[in-house]
């Protein structure tokens, strides 16, 4: 079964976002913050992960860039999901490794489609 991870501080959004996935069928497990997040894909690498931009401790993207420089089995694909929705935003985060790009608030046809544009539906 395909795992994914969510990496929000917002219990919230980790809420809405598992419901989405497990819709889809997708397993999830969930962080609070960058560093936790980074220390689970190195305990079990997910498939993908849905990866808030503005969290404490640790953030997107700086958990994208230790990502992408950890020496793993493999990579998972990476959605970044903030409100920041300017081009610079975009780019640093596309830049730093993500896969694609989703603005807040998100709905299950978004993730759907971002899913599919990834190659992971």
């Amino acid at each position: 079964m395909m795992t994914f991870l969510i990496v929000d501080d917002s219990r919230v959004i980790r809420s809405v976002a598992r419901k989405i996935f497990q819709d889809l069928g997708i397993e999830t497990r969930e962080a609070e913050n960058g560093q936790l997040g980074l220390d689970s894909v190195k305990e079990a690498i997910p498939d993908g992960v849905l990866l808030d931009w503005n969290m404490p401790v640790m953030n997107g993207l700086e958990f994208l860039q230790s990502l992408r420089a950890t020496d793993l089995e493999r990579q998972p694909k990476v959605i970044l999901c903030t409100t920041e929705n300017d081009m610079d935003h975009i780019m640093a985060a596309l830049s730093a490794g993500a896969d694609e790009y989703i603005m807040k608030p998100f709905d299950a046809d978004i993730i759907r489609t971002k899913l599919e544009q990834i190659g992971l539906l």
